[in-house]
Order: structure tokens, then sequence, then C-alpha cells
């Protein structure tokens, strides 16, 4: 009697590195929660509310707790199945996003670690994704030097990012053209969509002395968002449409590629692939 290993990939099934269990969407659900508490407080908080008043604090307080909470989702997804196979795989796919952030260091909008995060949260799924998008986040800041209050809030936004990738319709069924004209679209509204968020980061605490687009703590909240969108106009438009731009331009050029490379690797990793073994009479 001998044991021969063999193993039984699922039939017509895209692999992921990460499954979200009940827990890690629970996780997912509360950092997300708080993020969007310590991005939007100024919306959020009425003016008479003492939040205003510490201002200043905001920054390192909402950095504190987030850097925890992202800690308890990296620990509660890898609880739900990030083996070693999708750890090498996390630390290729992050190291290639963070040696990619500098090459467009300073001139306009020219990031193309952006249609990196999306086509990996697209093939490995949302989990992943939001683990890849932080993972990545913090690593290039390391190389850049670029660590600071600010930092959470980067690996969040672009956590989010990567994982709105993975929640794109048809990961199974859904190639070619049609895959990549999703992608690109999704990719040049969340280039958008991350630059607005990373505003609101900052945005607080301009003096209100400083500019009238600054944030006004006294202000009803539609003053405060006109504030805003034409701090956004003024500021950033132009970085966010060159970084929309790119990411579209990369992901429908290198996206087929990409796309073939990372769906070979995660069939050769067979990550959820289980190992059985059946008895054979020699």
């Amino acid at each position: 009697m001998s044991l021969q290993a063999t193993t039984r990939p699922p039939a017509q099934r895209q692999a992921r590195a990460v499954r979200l269990g009940p827990r890690s969407v629970a996780a997912l659900a509360l950092v997300s929660a708080v993020g969007v508490a310590g991005f939007g407080w100024p919306f959020l908080a009425p003016p008479s509310s003492r939040l205003s008043a510490h201002a200043q604090d905001a920054p390192w307080l909402f950095a504190g707790v987030l850097v925890l909470l992202v800690a308890v989702v990296a620990a509660a997804i890898s609880e739900s199945g990030l083996g070693p196979k999708a750890v090498a795989m996390l630390g290729v796919l992050a190291a290639t996003g963070a040696a990619l952030r500098p090459i467009g260091a300073g001139t306009a909008g020219i990031e193309p670690m952006f249609f990196l995060m999306v086509l990996s949260g697209r093939v490995l799924g949302p989990g992943f994704g939001f683990v890849l998008g932080s993972v990545t986040m913090f690593a290039s800041a390391l190389l850049t030097g670029g660590v600071g209050p600010w930092l959470p809030f980067q690996m969040l936004a672009m956590g989010w990012f990567a994982m709105g990738a993975g929640l794109l319709p048809g990961p199974d069924r859904l190639r070619g053209g049609a895959e990549r004209a999703m992608l690109a679209g999704y990719g040049f509204l969340a280039a958008f969509a991350y630059g607005t968020v990373m505003n609101m980061a900052g945005w607080p605490f301009m003096s209100a002395l400083a500019s009238n687009v600054a944030f006004d703590p006294h202000a009803p909240v539609a003053a405060n968002l006109a504030r805003f969108v034409a701090y956004c106009l003024a500021t950033s438009l132009g970085w966010d449409l060159g970084r929309a731009v790119v990411t579209v331009v990369l992901t429908l050029t290198l996206g087929p590629a990409v796309l073939r490379a990372l769906r070979r690797a995660t069939r050769r990793a067979a990550f959820e692939t289980p190992v059985t073994f059946d008895a054979a009479e020699k």
C-alpha cells in the first residue's frame, strides 16, 4: 500500500490568494469605518464639536488608530488563508509597486504603481488587494522617506483602491478587451477618488486665514463642502488627471501581458488547491 499525492484544482474558478471570511469582513468593515471617520470628520462633526479645537492633533490620533486597525485586518486576513505562496507573491508585488512609485516622483501624475494595484486586485481578489495596497504604500514610504502622520491615510486609501478592483464583476468569466476597458474605466475613476480622499486628509489643517478654500471650523457643512471642491480644483486636479490618464494608458497597453502573468502565477501557486492522498495498490 502506498500513498500518492494528487491535486484537484477547482473547475473554472479564478484562484484567490485570500478568501474573506466573516472575521476578515468584520475587520475590514471596522477599519474602513474608522478610516471614513478619519478622512471625513470635518463634514461629520458639527461646528460646535470640540474636535475642531483639537484639529492639529487629529492626524496623529487617527494615525495611531489606523495603524493598529490595519494590523488587525492583516492578522484577520492571514488567518483566513494567507499561506506561504501568497506571502511570497505579496512580497514580490509590493516590492515591484514600491519600486515603481519613485519613477514619477515630482512629476505631475506619473504614478505607474496604480495600474499594478488595479490588475493585482482584479486577479487576486479584494482581500489580497487590500493587504497589497497597504503594504505597498508602506514599503514605498520607507523607500522614499515619506513616513509621517499621513502614511496610514495613504495605506488605507491605497488598500481601498486595490480592493475595489477585486470587487469588480465577472472575475471568472470576463476576459479580453471588455475586461481591460472595465479595468481602465475603474482605474480612471479610482485615481480621482484616491486624490480626493487624500485631499481630505490634509485640507482641514490649512489655516483658515491663509486661503478662502481652507477648512473653516465655524462654517456650516455646505460651505465647507464648497471650499473643499474649490481646493481640489485649485490644487490637485492636474495631478489627479495625470494619474488617471497614466493608469488608463498602462492598463490598456501592458494590461494583457500583466494579467496573463498574474493568472499564470496564481494557477501555478494553486492557492486553493487541496492536497489529498489516494491509496494505490502496487
